[in-house]
């Protein structure tokens, strides 16, 4: 069925690009005057473009906190959640619930920036080397989006950076410092010409954090250019270079995280457990009008990285190269003067290499680095494609003010493995060899949608699919020795129904939505008795979950003009309503199989609502508050630990001032978050992976499965200060 479906795409299409153009895409949305949110034009925008729930935050929803801490930003956002293992690394993005079941950094979500995924070839996103400091804004598309974006069931994250528009040269210099002995700095140089504009920008962060070896320590440099060489043809360079240093402090049980008690796991600290990562990425887009209706833009991207992991249980280096390409053909037709039609053809395609090594410690308390025999080890070299062809067509009927979005993509993803310690003669009695080759078949996602605008009302029904892939650790069981050949990729489909829109002469906005996602074939960690004694973990596919669930975000804003106190006034409120339940869904717990059908999804709050009030004078001081609240959660598949929810509240104070010739500024401020001093948790394991139990740590006999954040209130301050010559 799929194959035809895809021939009669294809054949639909090509009627359309031999079809004769007339004029520019109209593909955009009528100019209005909007008096709301400075997010809420590119946020209708998007939301158009991709025909699902998509959101925006601006560098104003960014600098209402610390952009170096992403959950306080991005987790303000309906539908959307950020934990973190430690103080500013080992991020994991949940979008609608998912994306939260593993250990260590993101799987399930793909992430970009500008035009260049973050994510590598083998689905993973790793966000401890990005430098949220240049981030202007960050797009997030809500539940499936394949058709476009590749592996990936939860969404999309799309971070952009932006280049000045002011032409000449501006210095701009941040500085922050604050609790936990926080060090902060960012120096941005921006030279825009006419045809050219450019920055470079060098960022520096350190702290003691709030946790026993929670150090974090960071470096970037970043540079970024735009150039115009024709009207038809403009280039952009992105090159960074960073490293971060995260110290990591382990899990500890819940008894002592509601004591608000956090001495640390002494398993971590004793081996001053550390994530040391340094990084260079490379992207370079080419974007062409070969005629006003036909163009082209395609983005040649690298990112080479080392990572040196000291954890609980093992020490481990990885050298990690990822490359690609991706690049979009976009044609618009008219069929006649009331029907137009915009086309994109694009694809991606990404390999990733890597050595990585992984050597297990002995539990030699007085010489703690000591590691076991290297025959106990593992050193591979991996190799993994990945490969996504897509077709997204949006047919616009004029008069109606009607669209419809029809999509369709074919994705796929493979793997090999090389043992480099099973070479004849390497090792004296090893005679173990774990290299294997697996790859899956072709995946294909349609995507299809009916728009409707109505005055500033805009109308949206879509299903979408999306597919995520095991990733190559899990395709192996270790244990076994074996290929893990009955894992298949986890298949979503979703049905949603939103709406976006300004009411009140546009000074309200708002965005809900209702979806119904089920997911098939869930990937989940399994335990079983161990033929050599003991037990061991593997991933299978356990059964199906059903995710039901309401969305809504609402802002609205008020401007006093002659008022000599107050000038402005924005308020939100963001909130999400969840019911997700297991459906035939099976695991194995302790050896044994049990069913979890009609169980609540772990890790998932059924509410989470954010509510943010600021306000602004007319001679530059401003405040903004911020409450974000998460209802309790379940941490386990049978529903028996209940994880208390917790409410956060932030705010900042400031005060802007420029010269009377506008080349200087001046942001002071002074900030604080946690304010009632609540406890609370940045990150949880869930599911399969609790119980979680390290060798020598200080809690024998207990669970350690909670990484708290800081129970007390903590504050930083800073200036900003931005001359233009």
């Amino acid at each position: 069925m799929k194959p035809r479906i895809l021939l009669f795409m294809v054949a639909f299409i090509s009627i359309q690009i031999v079809a004769q153009t007339k004029q520019d895409s109209i593909n955009q949305l009528k100019n209005v005057t909007v008096n709301a949110r400075t997010k809420t034009l590119k946020e209708r925008g998007e939301f158009k473009r991709h025909g699902q729930t998509t959101e925006v935050l601006t560098s104003e929803e960014l600098n209402r906190n610390n952009p170096a801490f992403l959950e306080q930003s991005l987790g303000v956002m309906a539908g959307v959640q950020v934990d973190k293992r430690t103080q500013v690394g080992g991020q994991r993005i949940v979008i609608r619930g998912y994306g939260n079941d593993q250990k260590f950094n993101n799987w399930g979500i793909k992430a970009y920036f500008n035009q260049f995924p973050l994510t590598n070839a083998e689905g993973v996103t790793i966000l401890d080397d990005v430098d949220f400091s240049v981030v202007d804004n960050i797009e997030v598309v809500k539940g499936p989006a394949s058709t476009m974006y590749g592996a990936g069931v939860g969404g999309v994250v799309r971070f952009y950076l932006k280049n000045s528009e002011e032409k000449g040269i501006t210095l701009t210099q941040n500085t922050t410092t604050g609790s936990f002995n926080l060090v902060q700095t960012n120096t941005r140089l921006d030279y825009v010409t006419d045809n050219a504009s450019m920055f470079v920008n060098f960022g520096h962060l350190q702290s003691d954090g709030y946790r026993p070896n929670g150090e974090s320590l960071k470096n970037f440099i970043t540079y970024k250019g735009d150039f115009k060489f024709t009207d038809k043809q403009s280039v952009s360079v992105f090159l960074s270079h960073n490293y971060s240093h995260e110290g990591i402090s382990g899990q500890i049980p819940y008894s002592y995280y509601y004591a608000n008690n956090d001495p640390g796991n002494d398993a971590y600290i004793r081996k001053n457990a550390h994530l040391n990562m340094q990084s260079t990425r490379f992207a370079v887009s080419n974007n062409f009008k070969f005629s006003k209706s036909f163009s082209n833009s395609t983005v040649l991207f690298y990112t080479g990285t080392d990572i040196e992991s000291v954890s609980a249980g093992a020490s481990g280096q990885t050298n990690s190269p990822n490359y690609g390409v991706r690049s979009v053909f976009t044609k618009t037709n008219d069929f006649n003067s009331s029907i137009e039609n915009v086309l994109n053809i694009g694809t991606e395609i990404q390999q990733y290499t890597s050595l990585t090594s992984s050597f297990r410690f002995t539990g030699d308390i007085a010489n703690p680095l000591t590691v076991s025999a290297i025959a106990d080890g593992a050193y591979y070299k991996y190799t993994t494609n990945q490969q996504s062809v897509f077709i997204h067509d949006r047919i616009n009927f004029k008069k109606a003010d009607l669209s419809v979005i029809l999509g369709l993509s074919g994705n796929r993803i493979g793997y090999d493995r090389n043992d480099l310690l099973a070479l004849p003669g390497l090792i004296i009695g090893n005679t173990i060899n774990s290299s294997f080759s697996k790859s899956f078949k072709t995946s294909f996602n349609p995507h299809i949608a009916i728009q409707k605008t109505y005055k500033d009302q805009i109308f949206n029904a879509t299903y979408s699919e999306g597919f995520n892939a095991p990733t190559a650790s899990t395709s192996y069981i270790a244990a076994l020795n074996k290929a893990n050949d009955d894992l298949v990729p986890e298949k979503a489909k979703m049905v949603e129904v939103s709406s976006q829109g300004l009411l009140f002469n546009t000074r309200f906005d708002y965005q809900v939505s209702l979806f119904n996602m089920s997911i098939e074939n869930k990937l989940t960690q399994l335990s079983a008795a161990n033929p050599a004694g003991g037990s061991y973990t593997y991933t299978a596919n356990t059964g199906n979950q059903l995710n039901k669930g309401l969305e809504a975000s609402v802002g609205y804003v008020y401007e006093m003009k002659s008022n000599p106190i107050i000038s402005k006034v924005t308020s939100f409120v963001n909130f999400s309503y969840y019911d997700f339940k297991y459906t035939d869904f099976s695991t194995r717990v302790g050896g044994v199989l049990t069913d979890f059908s009609n169980k609540t999804v772990v890790g998932v709050p059924k509410q989470k609502y954010s509510v943010g009030l600021d306000f602004q004078s007319p001679e530059g001081i401003y405040m903004n508050t911020t409450f974000n609240y998460l209802s309790d959660v379940y941490s386990d598949f049978a529903n028996t630990n209940n994880v208390n929810g917790f409410g956060l509240l932030n705010a900042k104070w400031g005060y802007k001032i420029a010269s009377k010739n506008k080349k200087l500024s001046l942001d002071l401020f002074v900030a604080g978050n946690n304010l009632t001093n609540q406890t609370n948790y940045t990150f949880l394991f869930l599911g399969g992976n609790i119980n979680d139990s390290d060798v020598n740590s200080n809690f024998p006999g207990m669970k350690t499965d909670v990484n708290p954040g800081s129970s007390k209130a903590y504050f930083w301050n800073g200036i900003n200060i931005k001359y233009h010559f």
